[in-house]
């Protein structure tokens, strides 16, 4: 049953990978290539010293479960696991302030919040409880990153990006089984394409971010039903692949 779960997981999220590929790879781009004069748009945006937006999108949200080592568990459960399964999609909205440091460089203040959800499956001598526990998060986010932009080509240019997302968790209180840390600081990694329009620019963005902190709260609920989901477990870290949308 485990490894159901995993290729499952696995499976899923390779659909959400290739589904986000096809997405930076389509009409934008297309529509820059149908482009023969070669003519710029918005020649004059990237000598802004500072400009504003709002951004859009998509999250995958995961953990990495580290689980306690057998003599560190209560009676009966040794052969007991946990394991995410269901990547279900949420969503993040935002707002974009970015200053030009250099042609090359631009700090970016992205506050915004996001909603998602993780399903974390308890496995027990290789049976799977009927249900996971749904673990909703509703997340303020304060991410402050630093963007490297290539050479632009006519109307389209890419980038690197990174930086840190101080993350507050609002629902961390409507998880039942589980009790979890509301605060964590995420270390983020992505990749995007900026596209320049007749009246604004758009960016499509796929960025990993993981947390640095534990999460679980080894007090638990406080709920003695509740034991059997918290005491197996060592640390659970966050996990979130986002694909967004920029409009600037």
């Amino acid at each position: 049953m485990l490894c159901f779960v995993c290729i499952k997981k696995h499976f899923s999220l390779r659909v959400i990978y290739v589904f986000l590929i096809l997405l930076i790879i389509s009409s934008p781009a297309d529509g820059q290539m149908r482009d023969k004069k070669g003519v710029p748009n918005l020649p004059a945006f990237d000598y802004r010293p500072l400009h504003f937006g709002f951004l859009i999108g998509i999250n995958t949200l995961d953990f990495k479960v580290v689980h306690k080592a057998y003599n560190d568990r209560p009676d009966g459960l040794d052969n007991r696991y946990a394991e995410v399964v269901n990547l279900n999609p949420g969503i993040n909205i935002g707002i974009v302030s970015s200053l030009r440091i250099n042609k090359y460089f631009n700090l970016r203040f992205l506050p915004g919040i996001s909603f998602g959800q993780r399903d974390l499956l308890y496995i027990q001598d290789g049976e799977a409880e009927e249900a996971p526990l749904e673990i909703k998060s509703t997340f303020l986010e304060f991410p402050l990153l630093l963007k490297f932009s290539g050479e632009r080509m006519t109307n389209v240019k890419p980038y690197l990006i990174g930086g840190v997302n101080p993350r507050i968790d609002l629902a961390k209180s409507e998880n039942d089984g589980l009790n979890l840390k509301s605060t964590d600081v995420y270390l983020e990694i992505g990749a995007g394409l900026d596209f320049y329009l007749n009246y604004f620019r758009l960016s499509t963005e796929a960025k990993l971010s993981v947390g640095m902190l534990n999460v679980l709260d080894p007090a638990g609920t406080g709920e003695p039903e509740d034991v059997m989901y918290t005491d197996i477990l060592d640390r659970l870290s966050s996990r979130l692949f986002v694909f967004t949308f920029y409009f600037e």
